[in-house]
């Protein structure tokens, strides 16, 4: 498996899989990624910025990430405190395809986006995602994150929505 920054072509097979994760998380009973985000601007604007990451192997797309490296307006509150005040990358929009998912593939998708921040200089990463989405909230704790509270979106479909936000220190 390899991890590359994710170009137009790429787009598409991005689509099918943040659609599967979609699908998942509505018979989950969770209304995360129900409200039309995230969605083809979305992952044409990180392209373009070169923040969107795919694993790879074989040729297929088995999951994908965003990486961003300025800071989140909605991390600006959090109902709880970060564990640090040092600039900070985040990870967004980690989806898996589902004929890849129990290999960890999310695992490795912030495993990546660790070594990326480490490239960059930067000591801390942080994370958010719904209350109730069991498989991200293992996969973060996981990958090490700690719990530092609640924050509401700014600014996407799923705007002043509840999050629980993670960091992790590297």
């Amino acid at each position: 498996m390899e991890f590359i920054a994710a170009r137009a072509e790429h787009i598409d097979a991005i689509l099918e899989i943040a659609a599967q994760a979609t699908a998942q998380l509505k018979r989950m009973g969770v209304d995360q990624w129900q409200k039309g985000y995230p969605n083809r601007s979305s992952w044409e604007n990180d392209v373009a910025k070169g923040a969107a990451w795919i694993a790879v192997e074989d040729g297929k797309v088995l999951g994908s990430m965003s990486f961003l490296t300025e800071p989140e307006e909605a991390y600006e509150k959090i109902e709880g405190a970060w564990l640090s005040d040092m600039p900070y990358a985040s990870i967004h929009r980690v989806c898996v395809a589902d004929d890849s998912k129990g290999r960890g593939i999310a695992g490795k998708l912030f495993e990546h986006g660790f070594a990326l921040a480490r490239e960059r200089g930067i000591a801390s990463v942080r994370v958010d995602t719904h209350r109730d989405n069991a498989p991200m909230n293992r996969a973060i704790a996981k990958a090490g994150f700690t719990y530092c509270g609640v924050i509401h979106l700014v600014g996407t479909e799923e705007n002043g929505n509840e999050r629980v936000a993670f960091e992790v220190l590297l």
